[in-house]
C-alpha cells in the first residue's frame, strides 16, 4: 500500500514530464522553416472587461430571488444585482508562453475568500497539437468550458454546470491540463487531458491526496453544418473514496444565410455526488459512494437575426430546457428549468448587449422553506465587453 500511495502522489508529475517528453519528440517549426525573425518585443499585454447587471423579480408567492421559499412570507423578490464585474490581463511572454489573470471584482460583495480571482495560469503553446496549462483554470469536461459567460446565449450556465462544479469537473479548478487539436483524416479533433485537485478555486491546499483526472475528445462530423460530438470521461479520489463522471454533448451551427442563424447545444452528464455523500453521518453512509449519484441534461436551440442597422446589430432568441436530479437513486427529487431569453445586441461580439427573458423552475416534489420550491422569475440582464 505504501508503494502505491507513493505512486499516486507523483501522478501528476509523471503526467507533466510525459508531456514534456512529447514536446521534445516534435520538431519546431522555427528548425525547419527559416525565415527572417520579426522584430516583437515582449511582454506584450491585453487587457479586457465585462459589466455584467441584472434585475430580478420573483413572480412565485413567497418565493425570494434567489428561489429559497419563505413559509413566514419574508425574503426579497425584486432585487438590482451586478452579477460580473470582470477585469482581464493576458500577458504573452514569448512566442510559446503566456500567462493570464482574470479577476471578477463584483466577488467583493460577498465573503471574498475563495472568490473573487478565477483564472490565474501559465500556458505553455508548442503548436496547435500540444499545449500546457497550469495553475487556475477551467478543465474542458463539456460544452460550456469551451466559452466565456459573455457570449452565453442563454441568462446563465446551466444548473449541471453549476453542480458539477462543486464536485470539482467542471467550474475553476487548480491543477494541469494538455489540450490540442490535430486532423483525424477528414476529421477534426481536439483533445483535453486534466488532473486536478478537484476542491474548487482560491484553495490554500488540497483538502485530501486525491486527484481528479478527466478527458474531452470532440470530433467535427459535419463541417457544413457545424455538428460536433464530444465525449467527456474522469475518474478520482475523495478521502480514500472512488468517484467518477461521465458526459456527451453535440454542438451544430447552421447559417441559414447572410442574415439568419440557428445553433444548438445538447448536452448530458452523470457522476457520483461525493459531497452529498460525505455531508451524512459516517454511522449512516453506505459504503460505495456511488450510491448518491447526479444525472443532468439541457437543450439550448438559439436564433440569431443580423440587423447591422446603425447601433442596433442583431436580434437573438434562446429557450433552454434542463433536466436535473442532484440524488436519483436514493432520494429523488428532479428539477426541470426552462428559460425562454430575447436579446438585442448593440455592438459586435456582444460589446453591449441587453437581454428579457424568464426563469421557470419546476420540482417534483416542492419543500417548504427550501430552495427546491416552484419558482416563476423575470430577469433583465444588461452587459458590455471592453
Amino acid at each position: 500500500m505504501k508503494t502505491y500511495s507513493s505512486i499516486r502522489k507523483f501522478l501528476p508529475i509523471y503526467f507533466l514530464l510525459f508531456f514534456s517528453v512529447t514536446k521534445a519528440q516534435i520538431p519546431d517549426s522555427t528548425q525547419t522553416v527559416h525565415k527572417p525573425a520579426e522584430s516583437v518585443v515582449y511582454p506584450k499585454l491585453q487587457i479586457k472587461g465585462l459589466f455584467q447587471a441584472r434585475y430580478l423579480v420573483g413572480m412565485k408567492d413567497n418565493v425570494d430571488v434567489n428561489g429559497l421559499h419563505h413559509l413566514d412570507h419574508s425574503g426579497t423578490d425584486n432585487n438590482f444585482m451586478i452579477k460580473y464585474m470582470r477585469v482581464q490581463v493576458r500577458a504573452q511572454i514569448s512566442k510559446h508562453t503566456e500567462v493570464a489573470v482574470l479577476a471578477n471584482l463584483a466577488d467583493f460583495k460577498n465573503d471574498p475568500k475563495s472568490r473573487v480571482l478565477e483564472n490565474a495560469y501559465l500556458k505553455y503553446t508548442l503548436d496547435p497539437k500540444l499545449a500546457l496549462t497550469f495553475g487556475q483554470f477551467r478543465p474542458l469536461f463539456g460544452l460550456e468550458e469551451t466559452y466565456p459567460i459573455d457570449i452565453n446565449k442563454s441568462l446563465d450556465w446551466s444548473n449541471q454546470y453549476t453542480e458539477f462544479g462543486k464536485l470539482g469537473w467542471t467550474s475553476f479548478q487548480i491543477g494541469l491540463s494538455a489540450t490540442g487539436q490535430m486532423q483525424l483524416g477528414d476529421i477534426p479533433f481536439q483533445y483535453a487531458v486534466s488532473v486536478v485537485n478537484g476542491n474548487g478555486k482560491n484553495q490554500i491546499n488540497d483538502n485530501d491526496n486525491g486527484k481528479q483526472y478527466s478527458t474531452r475528445l470532440v470530433f467535427g462530423l459535419l463541417k457544413e453544418n457545424g455538428l460536433n460530438i464530444g465525449l467527456n470521461g474522469g475518474v478520482g479520489e475523495v478521502m480514500s473514496k472512488k468517484i467518477y463522471a461521465v458526459g456527451l454533448d453535440l454542438s451544430s451551427l447552421i447559417n441559414l444565410n447572410p442574415k439568419w442563424s440557428f445553433d444548438m447545444q445538447i448536452e448530458a452528464k452523470q457522476g457520483t455526488n461525493h459531497p452529498l455523500y460525505f455531508a451524512v453521518a459516517p454511522e449512516l453512509r453506505p459504503v460505495n459512494p456511488d450510491e448518491y449519484q447526479i444525472r443532468g441534461a439541457y437543450f439550448l436551440p438559439h436564433v440569431r437575426y443580423e440587423i447591422n442597422h446603425k447601433n442596433l446589430s442583431a436580434l437573438e432568441l434562446s429557450c433552454r430546457y434542463e433536466y436535473l436530479d442532484t440524488n436519483f437513486r436514493l432520494n429523488s427529487n428532479p428539477k426541470q428549468t426552462i428559460t425562454p431569453m430575447f436579446g438585442l445586441e448593440f455592438l459586435k461580439d456582444y460589446g453591449a448587449r441587453i437581454q428579457l427573458g424568464m426563469q421557470f423552475d419546476r420540482y417534483k416534489h416542492s419543500i417548504e422553506n427550501t430552495s427546491q420550491y416552484n419558482n416563476n422569475l423575470f430577469i433583465v440582464q444588461v452587459q458590455s465587453r471592453f
